[in-house]
């Protein structure tokens, strides 16, 4: 009997995948990569490195700009105080008396709620943006703004703001308008960005701006939202009013009698300077 053999498979020489991709890279390949990918991550750190480096460098250039501007303004406020006493003692010395300029810049709060207002002092209010009780905002005072401003004196009171209040107000309560949003100033960039155009860069600008009534005025008055004051420090509750018992200080809150003129004991319309120890208990 015979016995059949099974036949033998051919015997090929050379790589089978010779000539086809191949799935699982090589050494060199993995090698490659590696270099590639470290290489890139290198470039990608000096440039990260160097962008800094010029971030920080703009920074300090901001600050600097910002330091020096701040600056400029002390000495211009300490020049006009110099000229103003120095103004004073001449007509002293002369037997004359000195007649200061008159103001150009207004601090009114609304000291009254909206119940029982008639319609023009109503709409006064809303174009001076005194939409609550306590609001404040800064006014340029003209033969126009005087003439509102008396019209709505029973419900308001105003006077004229140092430089320490306006700087308290911006810096402590100050917010600003950005797409109809109220936003809190925390960085000269965001002023910068807003008012650059008018060359109002940094808080300080925006302070001498307002308190000089400056030729961008309208536009830095617009950025800014209406102030949102507190009752005055001190101002009795309702059942010591309700009692009659008197204020421990002649302005440690509202009057007992609020809506009076100011002169005659109230609270309402033009106290001049005394707009400042007022506000200095609302912010």
């Amino acid at each position: 009997s015979t016995i059949a053999m099974a036949p033998k498979k051919p015997t090929v020489k050379g790589n089978l995948n010779a000539g086809q991709p191949s799935d699982v890279p090589s050494a060199n390949n993995f090698a490659e990569a590696v270099r590639k990918r470290k290489q890139q991550r290198r470039t990608l750190d000096r440039e990260e490195q160097d962008r800094k480096a010029r971030l920080d460098q703009i920074r300090e250039l901001r600050e600097q700009a910002y330091y020096e501007r701040a600056l400029k303004y002390d000495k211009e406020y300490t020049a006009m105080e110099k000229a103003f006493e120095q103004r004073k003692a001449d007509a002293r010395k002369n037997g004359q008396f000195l007649v200061p300029e008159e103001e150009k810049l207004v601090l009114v709060v609304r000291i009254k709620g909206i119940m029982k207002i008639p319609p023009k002092p109503r709409k006064i209010m809303q174009l001076f943006r005194l939409f609550q009780m306590h609001n404040a905002t800064f006014v340029k005072l003209t033969m126009s703004t005087h003439k509102m401003l008396r019209m709505i004196e029973p419900y308001a009171t105003w006077g004229y703001p140092d430089l320490q209040t306006v700087r308290n107000m911006i810096y402590r309560r100050g917010f600003c308008r950005i797409n109809g949003q109220r936003v809190k100033l925390m960085s000269n960039e965001l002023i910068e960005r807003e008012l650059g155009q008018f060359n109002i860069i940094c808080m300080e600008d925006l302070v001498h701006e307002i308190f000089t009534v400056g030729p961008h005025f309208k536009e830095a008055n617009h950025f800014l939202w209406t102030f949102k004051l507190k009752t005055p420090n001190g101002a009795p509750g309702k059942a010591a009013q309700f009692r009659g018992e008197k204020l421990p200080g002649p302005s440690a809150g509202w009057r007992n009698r609020k809506f009076f003129h100011f002169i005659v004991g109230g609270d309402t319309g033009n106290r001049e300077r005394y707009i400042n120890e007022l506000v200095h208990k609302m912010i």
